[in-house]
């Protein structure tokens, strides 16, 4: 049906051209001249109109509930934080850091993590730090590790300030290439070179740099890992190991809190750069008599290179400050692999245990993930060595990168096994495990495994919230990587949990969250409905507004992924079921959106049913639909649509060809007072197209007759429909009446009819009713020709011409009448009926129009072949009416029509 109206105009364009009426001049002796313009105006409805009220504006002022509300926050000074060291550095501003406001400054979290993963670069550039390390350097750890590179640019681009900076070190550091001052000219260059080698000795001589920005803090920093790389080339190992001490130093600082991750991060730069130097010296000392192995150990590593080895450590040992001693040896900790074969076994609990002496939370904090960053394996290796020691497990299942995890699944589930369950429940273990393996992949084979170890301790768990929040998070892994016998296994034992006691009641949000990532990977809604778990699964739902949630989410997700028409019978019941609980939500206080909204999930789902050819069955889907979906307007609309899809296809398999015609124009009205313009027109240009069909006699209770007084009813009938159908905009103007009115020329009606001419008189107030202002009648949301042209002059002069063809076809028609009793009679009757339209539609205080009602007045009259009660009735209606205030020039007319005996 939607293809309608184009494919029939291009078939029936003959009908619906210009109009093929003949405009001969007439020798009849009456002159017409009937205007559109000069047509009596008929306002029907307008004083009504006029009298209502008229709609006042309220006016709200500023006020505006979606309006944003503009907050001005004004911030007070404080004081130096309390508690920060001597040697740390402080900021020069003294705004409170308030957590909220920072995060409320106009950028979100997501937001700064796009713009930093965006840019290639972070903000703080630096030409050495994001260098590329050697493969022998670094952790192996596998490729399915993130690298610490790629965390330090979203650092550094998240945490920054606007706040002054400070940095306090040891004077050597930053008196190279310092120019002298102005006041120092009397000493010598012997004496000051003298001086900075005792400052360079002397602990306690410091420098503090002040009101540093962010940017000149970050270029301090890259100054000092420059002085660090100069210094060891130049073979000063001592002064490069004072200045990764001062460095380390400035992480005890936390005044300027919200700069302090980047602040870690570049500190630990140094940090490292001076770790990889170490560790690069004693390699090399490590090549005579040959090169170390990759997989070396300590046994492998000459006396020289481990006294060397111990020396470093020795050296970091001496170190009285804790911060600074704990971060340069962790700063080292691989070289420990030169000392002895444990590597940092041994190390590692003391330098957990030195964490505890930073009074500070937040430095000791980070000094705990300095310290992790090089332990990855050891870590893992610790995990299985610490059986009971569940927690740990859990934290590097839940900080590692899902990849990582994915990977080593197999190991992580044997470690979970063997973890003691009074400590830490598994069930939260694995699913820790669950929510790394639903964002990475573990290898294909051993899949099936891993989720036949997990749910063996999954169903076990007793509590039904433990139970729901741990199978919630592993049915995405299910969804993933197996079929649908799989997924509908997980459905029933989740049932088999939650129908208890009603359990499911208090678990919605997850139950709710099993229904998403189902349909986030079953897209086949044969399959999704074939499961014999996934309908029970729905019942558990009992909540109205929680069912409806879900029946919505499996709507939007069928119809952005149903791409072909569907018979599936599962399907189609599954489906009604589902578009059933949404319609039945619907009640009084349901709001328009509400209902708008569930109206396009059901006109969705009936769109993509097709039955094909089986038009019965498309039929009494529709009405089962109907008998369903009868609270919202907009579905019905739909159903319409559907409807006359099937009325336009089986419509021309009726042999009646009355019958077809009242279809016709019966399903054009329906379509049109259902806002189905386009099935509309397909209909009546349909009806229009087969008029040249109907004989001219039919048969009627077994006896023929003549088809002429049907064919008029009809098209009667069709011209009152068609003051309210608008035009169509690619069709021209008047398109659908032009069409009528040139098949009617062309008919072959029955000799001596008058048939013909009955229809242009029919014709004229369909006429004269489209020039009104406002139609006598509309259709509700059917925007008719008054709207679409709002009494534009062309449109009122396409009407004028088409009525000046109009009568004069009547008129010449008339003229041909007369010869004997019979046409005498016919000529009388066409002329009363002519001049009952003139004085119902027609302006008569035009002269010339007054003139001619006059004339077909008498023409009817002349031979006396008129009812004298319905002329008589006539005058007396024509007098009445010129009581009127504006109606009084029909007093004049009614003077001069006069009553005609028969002669």
């Amino acid at each position: 049906g939607q293809s309608g109206p184009s494919s029939c105009y291009s078939q029936w364009s003959h009908i619906f051209m210009a109009p093929r009426l003949s405009t001969r001049n007439s020798s009849w002796e009456m002159k017409f001249y009937f205007s559109v313009a000069r047509s009596r105006g008929r306002y029907y409805e307008g004083e009504l109109q006029r009298c209502r009220p008229e709609a006042a504006p309220v006016e709200f002022g500023d006020y505006h509930p979606l309006k944003p509300i503009m907050v001005t926050d004004t911030k007070t000074r404080r004081g130096t934080r309390k508690g920060s060291t001597s040697s740390s550095s402080s900021s020069s501003s003294s705004v409170p850091p308030d957590p909220l406001s920072s995060m409320l400054d106009g950028t979100d979290p997501l937001s700064m993590f796009a713009a930093a993963s965006a840019s290639e670069t972070p903000v703080m550039s630096h030409s050495d730090l994001g260098r590329k390390r050697k493969e022998k350097e670094e952790e192996v750890v596998g490729p399915d590790f993130e690298p610490w590179s790629a965390k330090r640019g979203e650092i550094l681009a998240r945490f920054t300030t606007t706040e002054k900076l400070s940095i306090v070190t040891n004077s050597p550091v930053f008196s190279v290439g310092k120019a002298p001052s102005p006041g120092s000219s009397a000493v010598s260059e012997k004496v000051r070179t003298r001086l900075e080698e005792l400052d360079d000795l002397e602990e306690g001589s410091q420098r503090e740099l002040l009101n540093l920005s962010q940017q000149d803090y970050a270029n301090r920093i890259e100054e000092l890992n420059q002085s660090l790389k100069e210094a060891w080339a130049s073979d000063q190992k001592v002064k490069a190991l004072k200045i990764v001490i001062q460095c380390s130093k400035l992480l005890s600082d936390t005044s300027v809190i919200q700069f302090y991750p980047s602040k870690f991060v570049l500190i630990t730069d140094i940090l490292d750069t001076f770790g990889r130097l170490v560790y690069d010296r004693i390699w090399t000392m490590c090549l005579d008599p040959r090169p170390l192995p990759d997989s070396f150990t300590a046994e492998d590593v000459n006396d020289t290179a481990k006294e060397t080895c111990l020396n470093w450590f020795f050296k970091i040992a001496s170190i009285r400050e804790l911060l600074p001693r704990l971060y340069v040896e962790a700063a080292i900790l691989k070289c420990n692999r030169f000392l002895n074969r444990s590597g940092i076994q041994e190390t590692l609990p003391r330098l957990t245990a030195m964490i505890r002496g930073i009074g500070d939370p937040l430095v000791a904090a980070y000094a705990r993930a300095y310290l992790c960053r090089p332990l990855l394996t050891e870590m893992m290796e610790r995990c299985k060595k610490l059986g009971n020691n569940a927690l740990l497990l859990n934290s590097v299942m839940r900080a590692f990168r899902p990849e990582f995890v994915a990977a080593r699944a197999t190991d992580f589930i044997g470690m979970i096994k063997d973890c003691d369950e009074a400590g830490f429940p598994k069930h939260l273990l694995f699913g820790s495990l669950g929510r790394s393996l639903a964002c990475a992949d573990p290898p294909e084979i051993e899949r099936l495994t891993i989720l036949n170890e997990a749910w063996k301790v999954i169903t076990k768990v007793r509590s039904p919230q433990d139970y729901i929040n741990c199978a919630e998070i592993w049915v995405e892994f299910t969804c993933r990587h197996f079929t649908k016998r799989e997924i509908n296994t997980v459905l029933a034992d989740i049932i088999k949990h939650m129908t208890p006691d009603r359990a499911f009641e208090d678990a919605y949000p997850q139950l709710q969250s099993v229904i998403r990532k189902i349909l986030t990977y079953v897209h086949d809604f044969s399959v999704l409905f074939s499961m014999e778990r996934f309908l029970p699964f729905l019942d558990m739902f009992q909540k109205d507004s929680v069912r409806v949630e879900v029946c919505r989410s499996i709507m939007e997700v069928f119809i952005k992924h149903q791409v072909e028409l569907t018979k599936d019978p599962v399907i189609l019941n599954a489906m009604l079921h589902i578009c059933k609980t949404m319609h039945d939500s619907v009640n009084a206080l349901t709001l328009e959106d509400e209902k708008r909204s569930l109206s396009l999930l059901i006109i969705g789902f009936i769109r993509m049913v097709s039955f094909g050819r089986d038009f019965e069955q498309q039929l009494s889907f529709c009405v089962e639909a109907r008998a369903t979906f009868c609270n919202l307007e907009p579905v019905l609309v739909q159903l319409i649509h559907a409807c006359a899809a099937y009325s336009y296809i089986t419509i021309p398999s009726l042999s009646s060809i009355f019958t077809r015609l009242s279809l016709y124009l019966l399903s054009g009205q329906v379509a049109l007072a259902n806002q189905c313009l386009s099935q509309a027109d397909a209909f009546l240009k349909a009806a229009v197209s087969i008029l040249p069909e109907v004989p001219r006699s039919i048969s009627v209770e077994g006896k023929l007759r003549s088809s002429e007084s049907f064919l008029l009813d009809f098209i009667n009938n069709f011209l009152a429909t068609l003051l309210v159908v608008p035009d169509h905009p690619e069709h021209g103007v008047l398109y659908l009446v032009r069409g009528l009115l040139n098949m009617v020329q062309d008919y072959t009606w029955e000799d001596n009819s008058d048939a013909k001419v009955r229809v242009y008189v029919s014709a004229l107030p369909l006429l004269a009713a489209m020039s009104q202002e406002t139609y006598i009648y509309s259709i509700s949301k059917v925007d008719s020709n008054e709207t679409l042209y709002g009494g534009d002059p062309k449109f009122l002069s396409e009407l004028n011409r088409l009525c000046e063809t109009l009568i004069g076809q009547i008129l010449d028609h008339l003229k041909t009448l007369g010869g004997d009793e019979h046409s005498t009679r016919r000529q009388g009757t066409l002329a009363f009926s002519l001049f009952g339209v003139l004085l119902a539609h027609g302006d008569l205080r035009n002269n010339k129009l007054s003139q001619l009602a006059v004339n077909l007045w008498n023409l009817s009259h002349k031979h006396g072949y008129c009812d004298t009660r319905v002329s008589v009735r006539t005058l007396e209606y024509i007098k009445h009416q010129a009581q009127q205030p504006d109606m009084t020039h029909l007093s004049d007319t009614a003077q001069r029509l006069a009553l005609q005996s028969r002669t």
